[in-house]
């Protein structure tokens, strides 16, 4: 039997089925804060229209990507699709409908962050043709009160 799905722009109502999605990804990395529906709302009400779920023919989240962008360059987070749902060009569909989202709001670049470990989608952003940086480091600090005043002494 064919799968059916649409892709369509997220929602804050899309929040608990695109969480109850991301506990079912294997080696998937959630944030208590920034992956909480507070979160999520705040980064949905910054990109309105550049974040995007895919919608099983029954009405259940099978797909996600947050995208946004800070008026320069584009980057997507958290791209998954449901185990069962995979290889149906759902991955390619909705990236495709994110640089659309992104091109309208004059947005000329995108990125995102892959787990080196993460085979699958390392696999898939290869294969729909995103190039792999080799000439950068990526670095990363977490903002908390015990960090800052870490860093700051």
């Amino acid at each position: 039997m064919e799968k059916k799905y649409t892709i369509r722009t997220m929602t804050i109502q899309d929040y608990p089925g695109l969480y109850a999605l991301w506990l079912t990804i294997r080696g998937f990395g959630i944030r208590s804060i920034d992956d909480s529906e507070e979160g999520i709302a705040r980064f949905l009400q910054r990109n309105p229209t550049t974040s995007v779920v895919a919608v099983s023919g029954e009405g259940e989240i099978v797909g996600g990507i947050l995208c946004g962008h800070d008026g320069r360059r584009g980057c997507l987070y958290h791209v998954c699709v449901r185990e069962d749902y995979r290889l149906l060009g759902i991955g390619k569909s909705m990236v495709v409908h994110c640089m659309k989202a992104l091109r309208e709001e004059q947005i000329n670049k995108v990125s995102l962050i892959a787990f080196t470990v993460n085979d699958i989608g390392n696999a898939f952003w290869k294969r729909i043709g995103w190039t792999k940086r080799e000439d950068l480091n990526y670095y990363d600090f977490t903002l908390n009160e015990a960090n800052i005043t870490a860093f700051n002494r």
